[in-house]
């Protein structure tokens, strides 16, 4: 009866030896597949980026936009609601001429 005893608490930890590192290899494995995929996809993710821009029209009327961009390229560009100025005529946009053209580059 003991010798059942001693031969089950001997098989305990032998199962318990054996699939401790079973476990952690599966999380070694898996925070592998994890950084390569991030790695893969990494320079994608650094050029994206959003912000936002008044822009203005010949009549001197500037609504603020939210301009998601991918590196030079514009993904989205989306007007904030509420978020405008009409401007009198003599008003001169004291920005660049060219800020509004490329709005990701």
């Amino acid at each position: 009866m003991k010798i059942r005893y001693v031969l089950l608490i001997i098989l305990i930890i032998a199962l318990a030896i054996l699939l401790v590192p079973v476990e952690n290899m599966q999380k070694i494995f898996t925070s592998k597949v994890i950084s390569e995929e991030n790695s893969k996809y990494e320079s994608e993710i650094l050029d994206n980026y959003t912000y936002t821009k008044a822009i203005c029209n010949s009549t001197n009327f500037c609504q603020d936009y939210e301009i998601i961009c991918n590196g030079k390229n514009i993904l989205k560009s989306t007007p904030i609601t509420g978020a405008f100025i009409q401007h009198d005529e003599t008003w001169i946009d004291p920005r660049e001429k060219n800020s509004n053209t490329n709005l990701c580059g």
